[in-house]
C-alpha cells in the first residue's frame, strides 16, 4: 500500500485543468482564424489544418515510436494548440512539404525533446517558425495579398507594413510612410497596399476580442500583454517624435505580429515567468527586444525571436523575482 503524503497548509483547490486552458486558448483564436478565412480563403485553410494535423500525427508518433509513452496527450489540446499557433505564424501560400517540416521540429525538437508538455523551454510553435524562417527565407517573406481566396500556391505577393517600415529607416525617407494604411485599416485587416503578414497577425482586433475573452476566463492575466503592448508603444513614439522616420506608434503596435506575440505566444504558461512582478519584467523585456530587432536587425519582424530569447532568461526570472511566501514577515 503507498504512502500518503500530507503537506502543511494552506491547500489552494481550483477547477484549472490542462485540458480547460488548451481549450479555452484555442477557443480564443478562433476570431482570428475565421477572419483569416475570410481574407486568404482556401490559403488559411490548407496551412492550418496542414500544421494541426501535422503537430498531432507528431506527437502521437514520437511517443508512441520513440519515446514508448502512453499516448495520453494527443487529446489535452496541447498539439492542436501547437499546430493552430504555428498556422498563424506561416504565410497562407506556403508548400505542404515545409509545413510538414515546421510541426516536426516544433513537437519533435521544441516539445518532446525536452520531455514533452510542461518540460519544454522554448515555445514550440515559435521553435518552429523560426526554424523555418532560418532555413527557407524565401518562402517564409512572401506576403500574400489578402482577398485571394480560391489561389494558394499561385496566389499575388506584396510588401507588408513592417518592409515599408524597414524601407523607410533604411533610406532615411519618411515619405515612404506614408504607403502605410491608416490605424483603422490595420485594426481591422483590411490591408490595401500589399502583403497582409502571416495567417493569425492579419487582423488587430480580432486578436484583441480572443484577449478579452482570455482575461475574462482568467485563462492569463493582463501583466505580459499590457506590459509588452505598452513598451512598444511608449518606445515607438519616443523614436517618432525625435525622428518621422520612424512609423507612429499606433502603426508599429497593429503591424506585423506584434499583437498576436504578446497575446499568444507570450504568455505561454511554460516559458513565461510565475508572479506577477517577473510577468512585467519579462513582457518589457520583450517590447524592447522586439522594437531593436525590428528597427537595426536584418528581418523586419522581431517578436518571435525577441519571445524565444526571454523564454531562455524565465527560469533565471522565476529564480530572482518571487513573490512573498505565505506567512512570511516582511523586514522593513
Amino acid at each position: 500500500m503507498g504512502k500518503l503524503i500530507v503537506s502543511l497548509s494552506p491547500h489552494a483547490h481550483g477547477t484549472d485543468t490542462v485540458e480547460r486552458n488548451m481549450y479555452g486558448v484555442i477557443a480564443a483564436m478562433l476570431p482570428a482564424l475565421l477572419v483569416s478565412f475570410f481574407y486568404f480563403g482556401l490559403g488559411s485553410v490548407v496551412v492550418c489544418a496542414t500544421s494541426v494535423l501535422a503537430c498531432v500525427f507528431f506527437e502521437w508518433a514520437i511517443n508512441k515510436y520513440m519515446l514508448k509513452n502512453p499516448v495520453t496527450t494527443v487529446c489535452d489540446g496541447s498539439a492542436i494548440l501547437t499546430g493552430l499557433l504555428l498556422g498563424f505564424n506561416l504565410p497562407s501560400n506556403l508548400p505542404v512539404w515545409i509545413i510538414l517540416i515546421g510541426a516536426l521540429i516544433a513537437i519533435g525538437v521544441g516539445k518532446m525533446t525536452f520531455g514533452g508538455l510542461g518540460c519544454n523551454i522554448f515555445n514550440p510553435a515559435l521553435v518552429g517558425r523560426c526554424f523555418l524562417l532560418v532555413s527557407f527565407p524565401a518562402q517564409m517573406t512572401s506576403w500574400p495579398k489578402s482577398g485571394q481566396l480560391t489561389s494558394y500556391l499561385d496566389a499575388e505577393t506584396g510588401a507588408t507594413p513592417l518592409s515599408v517600415m524597414k524601407e523607410a529607416i533604411k533610406t532615411g525617407d519618411a515619405s515612404l510612410l506614408d504607403r502605410l494604411p491608416d490605424s483603422l485599416q490595420l485594426l481591422l485587416g483590411n490591408n490595401a497596399m500589399g502583403g497582409a503578414g502571416t495567417i493569425g497577425e492579419v487582423c488587430a482586433l480580432a486578436l484583441l476580442v480572443g484577449l478579452a475573452f482570455m482575461l475574462w476566463k482568467k485563462i492569463i492575466t493582463w501583466h505580459i500583454p499590457v506590459s509588452i503592448i505598452a513598451t512598444v508603444f511608449v518606445i515607438s513614439a519616443a523614436m517618432h517624435f525625435a525622428n518621422p522616420v520612424y512609423a507612429d506608434p499606433f502603426a508599429v503596435v497593429l503591424s506585423g505580429g506584434l499583437m498576436l506575440g504578446a497575446i499568444f505566444m507570450a504568455t505561454d504558461y511554460v516559458t513565461s515567468p510565475m508572479c506577477a512582478k517577473g510577468q512585467i519584467v519579462y513582457g518589457v523585456a520583450i517590447g524592447v527586444l522586439t522594437i531593436v530587432i525590428r528597427n537595426w536587425g536584418a528581418y523586419p519582424e522581431g517578436m518571435s525571436f525577441a519571445i524565444l530569447i526571454m523564454n531562455a532568461f524565465t527560469p533565471l526570472i522565476n529564480t530572482y523575482i518571487k513573490p512573498k511566501r505565505f506567512g512570511e514577515v516582511v523586514k522593513k
